[in-house]
């Protein structure tokens, strides 16, 4: 649920001052480092997928610092991957900067909550309304993201009736990026990237009452019906109903 993009001038091929692009090589040979770029960033999606998930899991408790050689260690790579991954993840809102150097993973606040939830829910409900729409005008075809959706709801309640939390809070992300991906507005893809990590240490952090879980299924019934204004109330119906079990297990909200 995270990307990392080159600079335009790695792209282009072109440098500073070097409008035509730059020394020519020769025919089937590559740029000097020319691997090493596609490498790296390879290195550090892993090494950014592989800290998200012990933040969500919590074996990266909230608050604990993360220093990047230990980091780098324990993930058994260099050092400069682990570095570009956990600016990535600071970027994403999972790992804060600390005053001096270094980085710690960021403790939810309520007003943290609070503020994710209510960029969250216009966006969850903008999601299905597409969705349903996109599904609707490609009847009587269905679109193969309907496929992927159902899957990721089967996989929840296969995780939930065998008590595997980390696999059911995997499975109820899908779901939510499933029906983003869906919509097929790439905007708005984009836009629910930077939301995604914080989502997934909340949904970890929270309970799965068994009605927000039978929620997602009315969802996916709607969706895949084409009905686009069911599908927008069921969605704002469960985000909501999320928000408050979210409040209501780190808070004690009543």
């Amino acid at each position: 649920m995270a990307y990392v993009a080159g600079s335009s001038a790695g792209r282009n091929g072109a440098g500073p001052g070097d409008p035509g692009g730059g020394r020519a090589t020769a025919p089937g040979r590559p740029a000097p480092g020319a691997d090493a770029r596609p490498e790296r960033t390879s290195l550090s999606a892993r090494a950014r997928d592989a800290v998200r998930q012990r933040i969500v899991d919590r074996s990266y408790p909230q608050g604990s610092r993360l220093v990047e050689r230990e980091v780098a260690e324990e993930l058994r790579m260099s050092r400069v991957p682990v570095r570009e991954a956990l600016r990535a993840l600071v970027g994403e809102g999972l790992l804060e900067l600390l005053p001096h150097s270094g980085v710690r993973v960021r403790r939810l606040e309520r007003a943290d909550v609070e503020h994710l939830y209510e960029v969250w829910e216009p966006l969850a409900v903008q999601a299905s309304r597409l969705a349903a729409r996109r599904v609707a005008g490609s009847a009587p075809v269905e679109p193969p993201g309907v496929t992927a959706l159902r899957a990721s709801l089967d996989r929840a309640e296969e995780a939930a009736s065998d008590d595997e939390g980390t696999r059911e809070v995997a499975a109820h992300t899908a779901f939510h990026e499933d029906i983003v991906a869906l919509s097929g507005n790439p905007m708005l893809a984009r836009t629910m990237e930077q939301l995604s990590g914080q989502l997934q240490l909340l949904f970890g952090m929270r309970e799965e009452p068994q009605h927000m879980r039978a929620q997602h299924a009315v969802m996916f019934r709607y969706i895949a019906a084409g009905d686009e204004e069911s599908a927008a109330a069921s969605t704002l119906l469960h985000v909501r109903d999320s928000r408050a079990v979210a409040l209501r297990s780190l808070f004690d909200d009543a």
